[in-house]
């Protein structure tokens, strides 16, 4: 049985995108199983280049046609940046192997510099650069200070002809070993403060451009790389001062979107590959999948498994109907980037569980699976980081909310050219959102939405009657805690809103929304035993360990969606 929920190669076909976006993303899937399972995890076991499937998406111009905004696209009407097909081959990729998905997450985010600018001479070199098959990388990160833009050693002096010569080092960069172009983030050495920031770019094939090593025992390209020297010509200048801050920020908020959908297509195969295993198994005269205890860990990780989906999809639509008036989605993304990427190592967590010592089988896609989950919450920020940027929401997200248009499904063939005018990189604790209550309001019916509900006005209630006092306020620990209590209802939100837009089974709702409940308490009972935590506080915490609400036929009809994968997929040979 084919589920229509997971993305299954043999049956894709997005027919909610265009002729051309649905024409690539099954060129990009019939590329992969065509090649077959042996190439796909011998090239990961052995650290291989992927060079021949750079190869592949040159000679489809995949790249090109996905990532060239329409203003660049020399009345191409297939080219633009479109979240849509962007996040569905951001799962493809992530499906197959993270390698795969990262060279084209680098390339993503060394053209957010670019397509922020009004150099058009530099906009023009990268739209000519995809068109020939080049990948990008985003020269940000340096080894003493990580992503800490304020901090950089990137150096450039004035050259006296308008230009520059730039010296320094870049460290964890994607794609620094073959790159056409690269953005990198510096500063002049004659200007002090945020007005001497600098976003340039820079070729890896030029002579002063020394690349060092791979700093990553993979298959990936994370390059260490110097500049000497390098000449900075006026026309290779894509941002100045605080400009080129928030140039690095905003591209930040495009690129780090794409981790949820990776986090996804690679729990899909892995899901597949573990219910196959498990139910085909016999142990102690019994199928493994007979086991109780095998039975919930298989079910909670499908549910986990369909909630990141939804809420995922439902981001999408903020992103692409997002403008000066609306940015919601600010919230939304760090939510993709923190929640839906540590709910993937969950589900990758329970499946091995199950599967045990086939997890590590350097045969199977699982083994690479169980490695490179863990990447997705630590890229981009932090999951620390992105949570106390999430507690910046929640003042007006619980307590002020706004009337805002319904937000519609976005699969049009639009360019979401607002992506790159963002605008400055502040302001985040003005935005307002619509009230959260109202889709939970719509799925009361369901005993676990009901629950739940009460829970998340729980939280509510505390923060208005015992909100975290000076000194909470400076203790990041305990903060953090309140932060995962709050993710959880917007999670629990945008799982609402994608439910009803595309009918979801009323049983497989309840069942995420009894895995919630269970988070909820979880984060209580964490936030009870806090040093930090008042005697108040914790009083409440305890009136917040909820038990869901059991109903043994909808788990069985869940159940029985989860086991029907078994056989449902086994990648070409």
């Amino acid at each position: 049985m084919t589920d229509p929920l997971l993305f299954h190669p043999h049956h894709y076909d997005p027919a909610d995108l265009d002729e051309t976006s649905r024409r690539l993303l099954r060129a990009t899937i019939d590329w992969f199983e065509s090649r077959g399972k042996r190439a796909l995890v011998e090239s990961y076991n052995h650290h291989e280049w992927y060079a021949d499937f750079l190869d592949f998406a040159a000679k489809e111009r995949l790249f090109a046609t996905f990532l060239t905004p329409a203003a660049d696209a020399g009345g191409d009407p297939d080219k633009r940046w479109d979240t849509a097909r962007t996040a569905a081959l951001s799962e493809i990729l992530g499906f197959y192997g993270l390698g795969y998905w990262y060279t084209w997450q680098v390339t993503v985010l060394g053209l957010g510099p670019v397509w922020q600018s009004g150099n058009t001479a530099a906009r023009a070199r990268a739209a000519a650069l995809l068109d020939e098959g080049h990948v990008m990388a985003f020269g940000l990160s340096e080894r003493p200070h990580g992503a800490d833009i304020y901090a950089t050693d990137m150096l450039l002096t004035p050259d006296g002809a308008g230009g520059f010569r730039a010296t320094g080092g870049k460290y964890y960069i994607g794609n620094g070993n073959a790159a056409g172009l690269v953005s990198v983030f510096g500063r002049r050495a004659d200007v002090d403060g945020p007005e001497g920031y600098v976003f340039f770019a820079a070729d890896s094939r030029h002579p002063a451009y020394r690349l060092v090593r791979n700093v990553v025992n993979a298959q990936m390209y994370v390059s260490e790389f110097r500049l000497e020297d390098y000449p900075v010509r006026a026309e290779d200048v894509l941002h100045t001062g605080q400009a080129a801050f928030d140039a690095a920020l905003n591209t930040v908020n495009v690129g780090k979107f794409n981790l949820c959908t990776a986090s996804i297509g690679i729990c899909e195969h892995a899901m597949y590959e573990a219910v196959s295993h498990a139910h085909n198994r016999v142990l102690y005269g019994r199928r493994v999948t007979d086991f109780p205890h095998v039975r919930r860990e298989l079910t909670d990780a499908y549910a986990r498994l369909v909630a990141m989906k939804l809420f995922s999809d439902r981001a999408v639509d903020y992103f692409r109907s997002a403008g000066p008036d609306d940015r919601r989605y600010l919230l939304f993304n760090p939510m993709t980037k923190m929640k839906v990427t540590t709910e993937g190592e969950k589900v990758i967590d329970l499946l091995w569980d199950v599967i045990a010592a086939k997890g590590f089988e350097a045969d199977t896609y699982f083994d690479k699976a169980a490695r490179d989950i863990r990447g997705l919450p630590k890229l981009e920020g932090t999951v620390h980081v992105n949570l106390a940027l999430i507690l910046k929401f929640l003042p007006n997200y619980l307590f002020r909310p706004a009337e805002h248009p319904p937000v519609p499904t976005r699969r049009d063939p639009a360019d979401d050219e607002f992506l790159f005018r963002q605008g400055p990189a502040r302001g985040l604790g003005a935005i307002r959102f619509h009230d959260w209550r109202t889709p939970y309001d719509a799925h009361a019916h369901l005993p676990n939405v009901a629950r739940f509900r009460e829970q998340a006005d729980g939280l509510a209630a505390l923060l208005a009657s015992h909100a975290p006092d000076e000194a909470q306020q400076r203790d990041l620990d305990f903060l953090l805690t309140v932060g995962q209590l709050f993710a959880l209802i917007v999670y629990g939100q945008l799982i609402l809103e994608q439910a009803a837009l595309t009918g979801l089974d009323a049983d497989l709702l309840d069942g995420i929304f009894d895995l919630l409940i269970r988070d909820f308490s979880g984060y209580a009972t964490e936030l009870h035993g806090k040093a930090a935590t008042s005697d108040e506080q914790a009083a409440w915490a305890l009136t917040q360990v909820r038990r869901p609400v059991r109903d043994a036929e909808g788990a069985a009809r869940v159940w029985a969606r989860v086991v029907a994968l078994s056989g449902g997929y086994e990648m070409n040979p």
